[in-house]
Order: structure tokens, then sequence, then C-alpha cells
């Protein structure tokens, strides 16, 4: 598996995205302002993450996807832990990363990548999703921030 920067004449999965943040405005906002990078395995892409500067020594991971047939294989790590060393590379002092309440999957996962909750943004999926979310039987309504220094 490869991990790489998607060059600008390259098209975005955007499906894949979408599978981690189901509202396409914000996923071509983040993608218009941040550097996309994707996972190959025969040059078939089967992972993605996207890097967002959003302030001069702070980066967020704003997106990370795996496809479903690769799931539970490591790679959703494998990726985190790429994002943090190009963080690193890039000069970056803090990467931060935000999931919902309910992605309890995700969130065991950052926390094992070394991140810690720094904060919640109560009701942000309520306010910026027109669709309710569920997951493992839960409404996603608030954003769960997480950071860790580089």
């Amino acid at each position: 598996m490869d991990i790489r920067l998607l060059s600008d004449k390259e098209k975005p999965p955007i499906d894949l995205l979408l599978s981690a943040d189901p509202s396409l405005p914000l996923v071509m906002e983040y993608l218009e302002k941040g550097d996309c990078f994707v996972a190959e395995s025969d040059k078939q892409v089967i992972g993605v993450y996207v890097l967002l500067a959003t302030e001069p020594e702070t980066v967020e991971l704003v997106n990370v996807a795996v496809a479903e047939k690769y799931q539970s294989r490591g790679i959703g790590k494998l990726l985190v832990k790429d994002a943090i060393e190009k963080a690193k590379t890039k000069g970056f002092k803090t990467i931060e990363v935000g999931t919902g309440n309910s992605s309890i999957g995700q969130l065991a996962l950052y926390q094992k990548c070394g991140f810690r909750i720094t904060g919640v943004d109560k009701d942000f999926f309520i306010r910026n999703y027109e669709e309710e979310i569920y997951e493992n039987g839960i409404q996603c309504q608030d954003m769960l921030r997480l950071a860790q220094e580089l």
C-alpha cells in the first residue's frame, strides 16, 4: 500500500470521503482548502484523508476513510499515523481531529494514535447537517475535539 498526495489534476474519491462525512458541501469546502492524500493498493484507491491548516502551527485531520472491503485491517490506523508524520514534516506543532459522539470506533482509533480529548462542540452535527446521523444506535449530535502535540 502506498500513500500519496492527490495531484490537482486528479479527481478526489468523493464517494469514499462521503462515507466518513455525509455533507458534500463541507467535503468540497475542505478539499478546496486542504491537502488530500490517498492510499492505493494495486492502483486502486482504498483509503483517503485530508489535512487542513487551520492556524500557522496547527493542522486538522478533517476526513479519514477506508473502503468498506478493506476495513478492519489496520489501514485507518496507518492513515492516521501517516497524517501525523506528514504534519510533523510540514512543521506543524499540533494536529487536531473532530469526531462524532456516536463514532465509537473512530474515537478509540484516534486515542490509540495519541490524540487526547480537548473539548466538545455541542450540537455541531445538528447545526451543520440537514439529515440526522445515527451510528451504533446513537444519534450523532456533538463533535468531540481531540488534539496531539507533535
